[in-house]
């Protein structure tokens, strides 16, 4: 896909000819290069012989629908930015056609102004997609990020994951259980990032506050903006500078002040409370969230625009279940952690206390074990942790890994029965978060839908 605009080639696509060709004359004024077909049918028979970056198109056209048009593009041409032009107030088809893979969406009769934005928009994310990739594919490092520690595959690719997207300037949205230092990606991004290390990081829990205190939190206010603002205040957007900001638990973000986040992350720009002028930040944005946001978008509790747009790079964070192989490892470390705090002579763990804390679940994850550890430290009377150390809820748990009982034929089950109590076992383990039991097991989340269906009954022999 182009990167420059001289270099962009556009489609426009709409059954209303006038149209079209006004629309092609007015971008091409702008320094585009357009052409225009009058069918969602044409438009793909064009792109068999052509490539384009961006498709612009109507929604209602006979035959193929815009929608319809959007989902041969996401499919057959993943490269191709498509904008879909809707009519005013038809909000639902906007949400269906950023379903159906758009890029953007925009009503008529659209602002070329604005349409020009909203293509200069596309070929930069697309440009910056291919620079992930291109990344990706040159990343062979294998040193260890400092204070991210462990040796399991699932940690080693998460450390790969977080240099490739730290050289890059993408919004990243990191997804993880309590406990896995989502926190800890997000500094590892920012202090990894060769321009941007040297500036803040300031970080906000989303969730700590209410809508109008969150507002002047994140955007500032102006003097007199409510009755406890004597003075103007700028905002942590405007504090981070050209360094990093980290909205944490932004799944918990109020609604209202979801619509406001949206516009300042379209527009780049923010306006404090009380203020009458908006003024452009420099930050690079990363949120965070435990919650599944894709199940929140669908019960209602998340807006769906707000998903698309911070969902640029999305890192899931593997919990310590996933890397168990690390427990020891990170057991050790915090014991070392909490020997020299407290000048005592602790050496190490047992290798009964051991075997215990590797078959524990650590539902609260690395920072369960940190506690864990942290109590054993002070209670221990000896010179190593061993099992009476431990909190009772790790010596008397009893793992729930499936094991087979092929002694039994009673106990034997067809595949599809095993894998659909593989599937619960996961998304029990997870917290029912559909989006990180389908990264454990490898399957996208409709998938898990197909696993979780009654399974057939065998056929007779």
């Amino acid at each position: 896909m182009a990167t420059t605009r001289a270099e962009a080639r556009i489609l426009i696509v709409d059954d209303d000819e006038d149209t079209a060709m006004l629309l092609r004359d007015a971008l091409r004024v702008r320094g585009f290069t357009v052409d225009a077909v009058f069918s969602a049918v044409a438009c793909l028979a064009y792109l068999r012989q052509d490539p384009v970056d961006v498709v612009i198109s109507d929604v209602q056209m006979p035959g193929m629908t815009g929608i319809e048009l959007c989902e041969q593009l996401y499919r057959r041409y993943p490269d191709c930015a498509p904008i879909v032009l809707t009519g005013f107030g038809q909000l639902d088809t906007a949400i269906s056609a950023l379903r159906a893979g758009a890029w953007d969406f925009l009503t008529k009769p659209v602002k070329t102004d604005v349409l020009e934005v909203a293509i200069d928009r596309a070929l930069e994310h697309f440009a910056l997609q291919r620079e992930v990739k291109r990344l990706t594919r040159q990343s062979e490092s294998s040193e260890p990020i400092e204070d991210m520690l462990g040796e399991s595959s699932a940690i080693r690719e998460l450390q790969r994951m977080i240099r490739t997207i730290a050289a890059t300037d993408a919004t990243v949205l990191i997804q993880g259980e309590s406990g896995t230092g989502k926190e800890m990606v997000a500094r590892a991004l920012h202090n990894l990032s060769e321009t941007r290390r040297n500036e803040p990081l300031v970080a906000v829990n989303c969730g700590a506050m209410p809508a109008p205190l969150l507002e002047s939190e994140l955007f500032g206010h102006v003097a007199g903006a409510f009755t406890d603002a004597k003075g103007a205040r700028e905002g942590l957007f405007v504090q981070a500078g050209t360094g990093t900001i980290l909205l944490d638990e932004i799944g918990e973000m109020p609604m209202e002040m979801q619509a406001k986040l949206l516009r300042v992350l379209q527009e780049r720009a923010l306006r404090p409370v009380g203020g009458d002028t908006e003024a452009p930040f420099d930050a690079r944005v990363i949120v965070a969230t435990n919650r599944d946001l894709e199940t929140e978008v669908e019960e209602g509790r998340f807006r769906e625009d707000l998903f698309h747009r911070i969902n640029v790079v999305s890192i899931q964070v593997p919990s310590l279940r996933a890397r168990t192989g690390d427990v020891l490892i990170l057991a050790n470390h915090f014991l070392e952690s909490a020997a020299t705090r407290k000048q005592s002579f602790l050496r190490g763990i047992s290798r009964r206390a051991s075997q215990l804390l590797v078959d524990y679940d650590w539902p609260g994850n690395v920072r369960e074990l940190e506690n864990c550890i942290e109590r054993a430290a002070t209670l221990c009377r000896g010179t190593e942790i061993d099992v009476e150390d431990l909190p009772r809820k790790v010596i008397e748990h009893r793992s729930t890994r499936l094991e087979l009982n092929t002694a039994l034929p009673a106990d034997l089950m067809t595949l599809d029965e095993m894998q659909q109590r593989y599937v619960r076992q996961v998304l029990a383990a997870v917290g029912g978060n559909k989006t990180q039991a389908a990264h454990i097991l490898g399957i996208d989340r409709r998938s898990i839908y197909r696993r979780l269906e009654t399974p057939r009954t065998p056929a007779a022999l």
